[in-house]
């Protein structure tokens, strides 16, 4: 029978076998008490399973409140431990969102616990059968953009908000003058009445369009089509119709079965904006780690997806960032590889472009500078220059 597995960074005041008993129970057959449905039989077909369990050491204090205390006259100290779930497939089927319910649902609230943490997930092959997965990652994009090796040197259009579809446009006309090869809208930019999105697509793509016959290739852009369903499906047929290369989603917004619908219905590559992801992530005890999160949205269909930067405006530190992106490369399964484009980004300037290309070894990726590049003291153009000198001075090992 196929079973698919997840693995968990635990913290609790008791045994945490006895810990890890009480989460497989908790996200499969069982509950709180013994009721008399749960027979032998019913448990050994469909409850989850503990299949290890590696101690990690201890801690003085718990990580997080409201979790239970060691008993009376016990010595005050919390157990860490490394622990793998693993249910049939049998339970739930080959469904993405109720795969979430199940590796990542009431556990994180049981009160056993005062740290737990999502570390990675296992699939079964039928998942591939059900989900297409990324369907232009790094080659597809590279050719719709026209930019055969070397990074993607990109950025955000600056002001975030405030730009009406003409000044929208003015500001790619800048950028493609100046060579630039990625541009997207901020995740705060979508349809408002202050910049319509079709209007937003016709000022920029008459841009792009009229530059494409100077350069030879269209600079992408990723115009943010977050909304309901019907509204982002309608949007992206626009951005289609007009010629454009790609479309963005913000992911925690739209949630998977959004996101699973455009991605069933997309033609081009879905740039997968994480705003939001510190809420899920930042506290070391508690959430997910982003290589279990985002091979979820890798099996759903997103084609590019933020790891954040190097020595970003963020807490996040240099090498969980370098993690997160070589996960996006690594085979999710056999035959389907379902690898995803990472995006660096968060105060980037040329003085972090050396370090990611000595740190990732590689240049598949998108670097995107908002303020590095528009705040350059010589304009815009300047600065997709400076960014474009700094990666071949990089990859030149200079």
């Amino acid at each position: 029978m196929e079973r698919f597995s997840a693995d968990y960074l635990i913290e609790t005041a008791i045994d945490p076998a006895d810990a890890a008993a009480m989460m497989a129970g908790e996200q499969s057959s069982g509950t709180f008490v013994n009721v008399p449905g749960e027979t032998e039989a019913l448990k050994a077909r469909f409850a989850a399973r503990v299949d290890q369990l590696q101690d990690v050491g201890e801690v003085a204090a718990p990580s997080l409140p409201g979790a239970m205390t060691p008993g009376p006259g016990a010595r005050r100290f919390w157990r860490q431990a490394r622990v793998r779930l693993s249910w049939p497939l049998e339970t739930i089927g080959p469904s993405l969102p109720n795969l979430v319910a199940t590796v990542a649902g009431n556990l994180f609230e049981l009160k056993a616990f005062s740290g737990l943490k999502l570390l990675d997930i296992h699939l079964a092959p039928a998942f591939a059968a059900r989900y297409a997965g990324p369907r232009f990652g790094v080659a597809g994009t590279r050719r719709l953009s026209g930019v055969p090796d070397g990074p993607h040197v990109g950025t955000i259009i600056k002001p975030s908000v405030g730009l009406d579809p003409a000044a929208t446009a003015d500001l790619v006309d800048e950028l493609a003058g100046g060579g630039i090869d990625f541009i997207k809208d901020d995740e705060l930019q979508s349809d408002g009445p202050a910049c319509p999105f079709e209007e937003r697509v016709d000022a920029v793509m008459a841009v792009v369009d009229r530059h494409a016959d100077r350069l030879g290739r269209k600079v992408m852009v990723a115009f943010n089509l977050t909304g309901e369903i019907d509204e982002m499906r309608r949007r992206h047929d626009h951005v289609l119709k007009r010629g454009g290369t790609c479309v963005m989603v913000s992911l925690n917004s739209v949630g998977f079965t959004g996101f699973i619908e455009l991605a069933r219905h997309t033609q081009l590559p879905i740039h997968a904006h994480r705003n939001g992801w510190g809420a899920l992530s930042r506290s070391p005890a508690l959430g997910w780690s982003f290589p279990a999160w985002s091979k979820l949205w890798r099996l759903a269909g997103a084609d590019h997806l933020h790891v954040n930067g190097i020595a970003n405006k963020f807490c996040e530190e240099d090498d969980s960032v370098i993690a997160s992106a070589r996960s996006l490369a690594e085979p999710m399964f056999d035959g389907a590889p379902m690898t995803a484009m990472p995006v660096f980004s968060s105060g980037q300037t040329v003085q972090q472009v050396a370090p990611t290309f000595a740190a990732l070894g590689s240049a598949d990726l998108i670097h995107a500078a908002g303020g590095g590049i528009m705040a350059h003291p010589k304009g815009v153009a300047a600065g997709v220059r400076a960014f474009r000198e700094a990666w071949a001075a990089a990859m030149a090992g200079a």
